[in-house]
């Protein structure tokens, strides 16, 4: 599939703003966020900032992105408008949560912890349906499996602990416990982009040309393109028979898993142990690796998936 660079802006920066929301409500319950106004500030709105930028790089690759708006209207039935309405949703609870802890007197209530229950749910939910569009897509062998929504629902939280760890270094109330967190929820991530590849690795192909045209049979040893459909490329062989080469996709896979989850768990662990400008760096480190693998392991989420019509243009099997 081709790799819309608006795709993986949409996928990376909504996943971490979603992401910030489900680790800043998880560390309030822990007592380990402040209640200061610019703590606040600096938490859900890096947060809200990556979801709308998320949610408008969402519409660049629409033909027409003026009526993206009508695709919330089938929300019993696609997961694309799920995830829309959702998305509108989402922005109730983080508001609400983030009105009270800027107006409400040093301790919080009962009101606060719901809604911030609620928004990490809610934002839970959301990268779910984001997971869902693709997971539901049975003429993409590679993306129908439970570890595409495992993998979303890990890599949202894991990017945005890697970025609220950042905020707690910048503004002071670091703990040992938001280290340890951070490099959990990474290792989780990369345990679910193992399983994923390994399952793509080891899954037999559930279409073949034989298959898709119906020439298959006992006395036939192999159906193979004897011309393409075709004479030059095309909208289809453009967007569903993107290839890429095996060794661009095994080097960006060294990328994904290096500079994703290997460089920023040794940022993070070495930064509680470093002091001054050493810790400032190392914690920019981990902002910088998790930015540059992220957008790898999207870019190869897209490139390596074959759509079960490219088929019809010369693959044998998909």
């Amino acid at each position: 599939m081709h790799p819309a660079k608006s795709v993986i802006l949409f996928t990376t920066a909504s996943g971490a703003g979603y992401g910030l929301i489900v680790v800043a409500a998880l560390f309030d319950a822990m007592g380990l966020l402040p209640r200061s106004p610019l703590v606040t500030a600096l938490t859900l709105g890096p947060a809200l900032a990556l979801i709308v930028v998320g949610l408008l790089a969402s519409t660049f690759h629409l033909g027409h992105p003026e009526r993206a708006w009508r695709a919330l209207s089938q929300w019993r039935s696609s997961w694309l408008s799920r995830e829309g309405v959702l998305a509108v949703w989402t922005f109730l609870p983080i508001g609400g949560w983030g009105l009270l802890r800027l107006t409400q007197a040093e301790t919080g209530s009962a009101l606060e912890s719901a809604l911030a229950a609620l928004a990490a749910l809610s934002a839970l939910a959301t990268l779910y349906c984001t997971a869902m569009i693709y997971a539901s897509l049975k003429a993409v062998p590679m993306w129908a499996t439970g570890w595409t929504p495992a993998g979303y629902l890990l890599l949202g939280p894991a990017s945005g602990a890697v970025l609220f760890h950042a905020v707690a270094h910048g503004l002071g109330f670091a703990d040992e416990r938001i280290g340890s967190t951070v490099s959990t929820l990474l290792l989780a991530a990369l345990i679910a982009k193992l399983g994923y590849w390994r399952r793509a690795a080891k899954a037999a192909p559930v279409s073949t040309a034989a298959s898709a045209t119906g020439l298959g049979g006992p006395d036939v040893e192999a159906v193979n393109l004897l011309e393409a459909p075709h004479t030059e490329s095309n909208y289809l062989m453009r967007e569903m028979g993107f290839r890429i080469a095996r060794k661009h996709a095994g080097r960006l896979r060294r990328i994904a898993l290096v500079w994703t989850f290997v460089f920023p768990m040794l940022a993070v662990w070495l930064a509680g142990y470093a002091e001054g400008w050493g810790q400032t760096a190392l914690v920019a480190l981990s902002l910088v690796t998790a930015a540059v693998g992220l957008a790898a392991e999207r870019y190869l989420f897209f490139a390596e998936a074959k759509h079960v019509q490219s088929l019809y243009y010369g693959e044998a099997a998909v």
